[in-house]
């Protein structure tokens, strides 16, 4: 055994911990507490697996699982940027960047490098496999958000075009889910839990 790969390894294991540490302001099915940043990725991981019959493109479902799994660690030192926060989307990927170098850094260079283009394209988005992930990741916290009766729209007076603006590239992963989507969003406008402008 090669003792400083399985360390770097180990550090890496122990380091990317610290993503259950990272709240989101999405709170879990019941309201009871917001999710974690690892939450949020185990449960893309299992839709991803569960949903992939709705991928507009046939795709690896491993890789874009582990995509789900790894694309947030970057918030352990970046934080999470609120989906409507207007002034953080400003510096959100100087910010996400040098946390990816840090932190995807701490493996051996191959799985450093393996990692970190995992990572990358998910952010570009451009594959099927990047393309379900993230409508996945643009899913999930509506899921919540609507079985929560709309509680964080309303707290942070969230608008159908925010929800809309974002919510666009889910279709890119999977029109059946933007379809769904786009009548989630119609049923909460009417109950009053989205705001119409």
């Amino acid at each position: 055994m090669d003792e400083n790969r399985f360390k770097r390894q180990l550090d890496f294991i122990l380091e990317i911990d610290r993503e259950k540490n990272i709240f989101r302001q999405t709170h879990i099915t019941g309201y009871e507490r917001r999710e974690n940043d690892a939450e949020h990725a185990w449960h893309m991981a299992v839709m991803i697996y569960l949903l992939r019959e709705y991928a507009n493109e046939s795709f690896d479902v491993a890789r874009a699982m582990i995509m789900a799994l790894i694309h947030d660690v970057v918030e352990i030192d970046a934080g999470d940027t609120y989906a409507y926060d207007e002034a953080a989307l400003a510096t959100k990927d100087e910010r996400e960047k040098a946390a990816a170098d840090r932190i995807f850094g701490i493996l051996p260079p191959d799985q450093r490098d393996e990692l970190r283009s995992l990572f990358e394209e998910f952010e570009e988005g451009k594959t099927p496999e990047a393309k379900f992930a993230r409508t996945m990741d643009n899913f999930q916290p509506l899921l919540l958000n609507d079985s929560n009766d709309g509680g964080d729209w309303r707290e942070h007076g969230v608008t159908r075009s925010q929800i809309t603006r974002r919510q666009k590239y889910s279709q890119l992963g999977s029109d059946t889910i933007w379809d769904y989507t786009s009548r989630m969003i119609d049923r909460n406008v009417k109950t009053g839990n989205i705001k119409d402008e």
